[in-house]
C-alpha cells in the first residue's frame, strides 16, 4: 500500500517546480527558438524539452519511488512501467499557443493514484497564474490578486458559458453536442486553462472532441475535481488514467 500523500508539502514543492519550469519556458519564449515536428506530427520546441528535464529531475528528488510519464520522454519511446501511483507531466501544454505567442500555454504536473488524478498543479507562466488542487482538500489560484480558494459555479439562469479548444477540436461535433442546451456564450481557449476556468467558476461546460493524451488533462482534472467538478467520457463514466497508450477518449468536463 502506498503511504499517504503529504498534500501541503507536495503542493508547495510542486508549485515551486512548476514556476521554475515556467521560467525556463519564458526564457525560450522571449528569444529565438527552433520548431521541430515529432513522429505524431505534433510540434515541439526547446521549451518543452528543457522544462521537462527540470521537472523530471525535481520529481525524482522529491519522490524517487514514483515513476513519471511525460510527454516528450514518451514521444522518444521512454515510458516507465506504472503502478497504482505515478506522475503525469506535460511540460508545455499548448505548444501551438506558444508558437502563436498568445500566452495560453501551461506547465502541468498531476499525480495519479488508483487511476484517478488526486493532486494537480497547472501554471500559466505568460500570465503568471498558478492553479493547484488536491482531492479532499480544495483548489486554489494564485495570481496578481493574491491566493484564494476556487470552486465550480452553478450555471447562471441566462445560460451556460461553454469552453472550446482554440487550436484543436471538432466544430461540427461540438455544435451537435450543444443542441438543445441553454448556452449563452462559447469561449475559445488553449491548453489545460479550460479545465482551470471551470474550476474557477468562470465557465460551465467543456466538451472535448478530438485526440488528447493523459498528460494533457491529469493536472487540470485534479484541480477541477478538487473544486467540485468532474470529467467523464461520453457514456458518463469518470475519465480514468493509466490506460494503454495513455490516450483519452472524447470527454466532457463540468461541475459535478
Amino acid at each position: 500500500m502506498n503511504p499517504p500523500v503529504p498534500v501541503n508539502a507536495w503542493l508547495a514543492e510542486l508549485s515551486d517546480i512548476a514556476r521554475r519550469a515556467g521560467a525556463v519556458v519564458m526564457e525560450v519564449y522571449a528569444g529565438e527558438w527552433h520548431l521541430r515536428t515529432k513522429a505524431d506530427s505534433s510540434p515541439v520546441t526547446e521549451a518543452d524539452e528543457l522544462a521537462e528535464a527540470l521537472i523530471a529531475a525535481a520529481l525524482a528528488s522529491m519522490a524517487p519511488d514514483i515513476p513519471m510519464v511525460a510527454e516528450e520522454a514518451f514521444a522518444d519511446g521512454r515510458s516507465p512501467a506504472v503502478g497504482e501511483r505515478f506522475w503525469l507531466v506535460d511540460p508545455l501544454d499548448g505548444t501551438r499557443e506558444f508558437i502563436q505567442r498568445n500566452g495560453e500555454f501551461t506547465v502541468n504536473i498531476g499525480l495519479i493514484d488508483h487511476g484517478r488524478p488526486v493532486l494537480g498543479v497547472v501554471y500559466a507562466p505568460a500570465i503568471d497564474r498558478l492553479f493547484t488542487g488536491a482531492i479532499g482538500h480544495g483548489a486554489w489560484v494564485e495570481d496578481a490578486q493574491g491566493h484564494r480558494d476556487i470552486r465550480c459555479r452553478v450555471a447562471p439562469a441566462e445560460g451556460m458559458t461553454v469552453l472550446a479548444s482554440r487550436s484543436h477540436g471538432d466544430e461540427s461535433a461540438l455544435k451537435e453536442f450543444l443542441q438543445g442546451r441553454h448556452v449563452a456564450e462559447t469561449r475559445y481557449s488553449g491548453s489545460s486553462l479550460k479545465l482551470c476556468l471551470l474550476a474557477e467558476g468562470q465557465a460551465d461546460l467543456y466538451p472535448r472532441f478530438g485526440r488528447t493524451m493523459e498528460w494533457d488533462t491529469a493536472a487540470g482534472h485534479a484541480v477541477l475535481s478538487a473544486a467540485g467538478g468532474h470529467v467523464s467520457d461520453l457514456s458518463g463514466d469518470e475519465l480514468r488514467y493509466g490506460k494503454p497508450g495513455f490516450e483519452n477518449p472524447n470527454f466532457v468536463a463540468s461541475r459535478r
